[in-house]
């Protein structure tokens, strides 16, 4: 399992820029997430797992990856509309993956070059994909492609964790934007904390 890479460098600066996110990561340690470094796999799973559980987005994979075989463009787009939708999704999320694999297919987007691209600049490369808003691209920037600065203001567990951290009835974007300016350039690193303190 290859996990999101982080260390003694990003903590202690963390640290060095917030006590009270400091004294979060002592208390949890640290923390291993899953990463899949092939953004094109990385982003179908994402989209089976939009507004379901965990739980049921891990059974739908599954059972599109039995499908499929491997999971790649090509096997999306040779196999039929009705049998995707079969492993468990709606039609628009079936849809929704034949689009994307359609767009890598005829090199709309070239999953295999987003690495040499700008955090924004893939965002807005992503997002004109259907199905695909600002979250997903920012959750495939940190669990796919590993960059180092991402807090999305588009997390509800992520904002949620942020004012457990600090305590606030509400949290204005201006906070939000405060907070993460301080975290950076390791906004990553503080996102897995603020998902465990949620």
């Amino acid at each position: 399992m290859l996990i999101f890479q982080y260390g003694q460098k990003e903590i202690e600066y963390l640290k060095s820029k917030d006590k009270i996110l400091g004294q979060a990561i002592d208390k949890i340690g640290l923390i291993k997430r899953e990463i899949n470094p092939d953004p094109f796999v990385a982003l179908i799973p994402s989209i089976i797992s939009q507004q379901i559980s965990k739980k049921a987005a891990a059974t739908v994979w599954n059972r599109l990856s039995q499908t499929l075989g491997h999971v790649t463009p090509e096997n999306i787009i040779k196999t039929d509309l009705a049998e995707i939708q079969g492993c468990g999704m709606s039609l628009r999320k079936a849809r929704y993956i034949k689009g994307i694999a359609e767009a890598a297919f005829s090199g709309q987007v070239e999953f295999d070059k987003l690495q040499f691209l700008e955090d924004e600049d893939i965002i807005k490369k992503l997002i004109l994909l259907p199905g695909v808003g600002t979250w997903t691209a920012e959750m495939l920037l940190i669990f796919s492609l590993c960059r180092p600065d991402v807090v999305s203001y588009k997390d509800l567990a992520i904002r949620r964790g942020m004012m457990n951290l600090y305590q606030l009835e509400e949290l204005s974007p201006q906070d939000f934007q405060r907070y993460r300016k301080n975290y950076s350039p390791y906004g990553s690193v503080a996102s897995l904390y603020l998902w465990a303190l949620s």
